[in-house]
């Protein structure tokens, strides 16, 4: 039976809002995250009834859950380790986040044999559980907002649950193009498809991403059309599935999720980031030479070697800015427990190593690499930076390309790969790249390195009016207003 007590507004995704550490005395920590989600949620106000159901990730998470100790707003789900571990590392982020990514060395991978299919059953499993709990969670008429890849089939699942929920789904990632989709099993391509589309709405971060799902959505039936009965947007896909009337409609829109410019712009002034600059300018030595700033996680996509390599074309090639450029490279490391990504992580180390050994001299680095995260670190970066290299393989946004013009202090030129989703936004602005060519890379960084300062400044100011026109609040506000209408 429903309930007339359960929330209004209900958000679903892998990672919650809080975490939980296990002290050496037994007590529970509790930690907040931040980020989009966050401040959207937030600003909904304390009276919309609203919850956010997530998984619990450590041990410690699995500690608060069996105790009972929780946050108000938040529900989490100690789903089996075995299982979260088989749906989260062996599909979302070994499977579907190499598929729409373009990852995949195809002579070599995917192989999608017995041991998928066992992990399939533990993405299915893992997407049950989400979809149960909201279930279970939500008021009659509640707005249910799924997000990212981890959990494609929930809407599917919960519309079959319960159809009198107006459910979005939101894709955080890029999406592959029908080709590339196709490497998918038959079966589980139309699994994907129609539990995306139990969804009221689809939300994806660029047109690209939205278009590739529909032309995904077309090729699995016939029976699926999609289109957009105007010119412009939002588009549609009219389809049949469990639990709807037999021709039913999901929307598709696109919202371009922007940087929080005034949360940028404090922040970056506090106490902590002034600290690190002066760090960050000791360590680049001669006030007068010029920084190419990066800040990424060393995900496959970011394509951090290959803007390494570039740098070093751009050394090699042009020896005029021997000495007059320092690269600082912030590659934290991310995912550690596959072993494609720590060796990424260590080609990363090793590539700068030899760049520094093979142009440093005693009083030049020619590149600075930090693997430790630090957020006020990177705001410091980002205020000193006279180029910012977005480089990404594919992107479905890339934030950092929006947040460096924001807290740039004496304006900022972006080189930005043309397969980040933020190139929809920022292109008219920056230099863009393909980012498999280092030989245009070098070059869009002499030019980026060569640009007057007048120049470099306007540029800066209208990347930093694109970059903010969507914040976080009005971003997720702008998602649950369109489920209700």
């Amino acid at each position: 039976m429903v309930s007339e007590h359960g929330a209004a507004v209900l958000v679903a995704s892998n990672r919650g809002p809080v975490s939980y550490v296990v002290r050496d005395d037994g007590a529970l920590d509790s930690r907040r995250g931040g980020g989009g989600l966050v401040s959207g949620l937030s600003a909904i106000g304390p009276d919309a009834d609203a919850l956010w159901v997530c998984s619990a990730l450590s041990d410690g998470d699995r500690e608060a859950v069996r105790r009972g100790v929780g946050e108000p707003g938040v529900r989490m789900l100690a789903i089996d380790a075995d299982v979260h571990a088989d749906a989260y590392n062996g599909i979302a982020n070994s499977v579907l986040w190499f598929l729409h990514h373009l990852l995949y060395q195809t002579p070599l991978e995917p192989s999608f044999g017995p041991e998928f299919r066992r992990q399939w059953e533990a993405y299915r499993a893992y997407n049950r559980a989400f979809a149960e709990a909201l279930a279970e969670e939500a008021r009659q008429g509640a707005v249910v907002l799924v997000q990212d890849y981890h959990l494609t089939l929930v809407p599917g699942m919960l519309r079959a649950l319960r159809p009198d929920l107006r459910i979005g789904h939101f894709s955080h990632t890029p999406w592959a193009p029908d080709h590339y989709f196709a490497m998918l099993p038959a079966d589980i391509r139309e699994e994907i498809i129609r539990g995306m589309l139990g969804a009221d709405r689809l939300g994806f971060l660029d047109w690209r991403w939205a278009h590739a799902f529909m032309s995904c959505a077309n090729q699995i039936d016939e029976r699926i059309t999609a289109y957009s009965p105007v010119p412009s947007k939002p588009k549609c896909i009219e389809h049949t599935v469990t639990g709807r009337p037999p021709v039913t409609t999901t929307w598709i829109d696109v919202h371009a999720l922007g940087a929080d410019g005034d949360f940028l712009r404090s922040r970056a002034h506090q106490p902590d980031v002034v600290s690190r600059m002066a760090d960050l300018r000791a360590q680049i030595g001669d006030p007068d030479r010029k920084v190419i700033v990066r800040v990424d996680r060393t995900e496959l996509s970011k394509n951090i070697v290959r803007g390494l390599e570039a740098y070093r074309v751009l050394l090699d090639t042009r020896p005029e800015w021997r000495e007059r450029v320092v690269h600082v490279a912030f590659a934290y490391p991310s995912r550690q427990d596959l072993a494609v990504y720590r060796a990424y992580t260590a080609e990363v180390s090793r590539l700068a190593e030899e760049i520094n050994s093979a142009y440093g001299t005693p009083t030049w680095t020619p590149v600075i690499l930090h693997v430790k995260d630090d957020f006020a670190r990177s705001l410091a970066a980002y205020r000193i930076a006279d180029v910012a290299l977005v480089n990404p393989i594919r992107d479905g946004m890339n934030l950092v390309a929006k947040e460096v013009p924001v807290v740039s202090d004496d304006g900022c030129v972006l080189v930005l790969s043309r397969e980040a989703g933020a190139w929809s936004d920022l292109h008219e602005d920056a230099l863009v790249v393909n980012p498999y060519d280092i030989c245009e890379t070098a070059e869009a960084l002499h030019a980026a390195l060569s640009m007057q300062p007048e120049e470099r400044a306007e540029r800066t100011k209208r990347l930093a009016a694109a970059a903010t026109a969507l914040p976080p609040a009005q971003w997720f506000l702008g998602q649950v207003e369109a489920l209700r209408g």
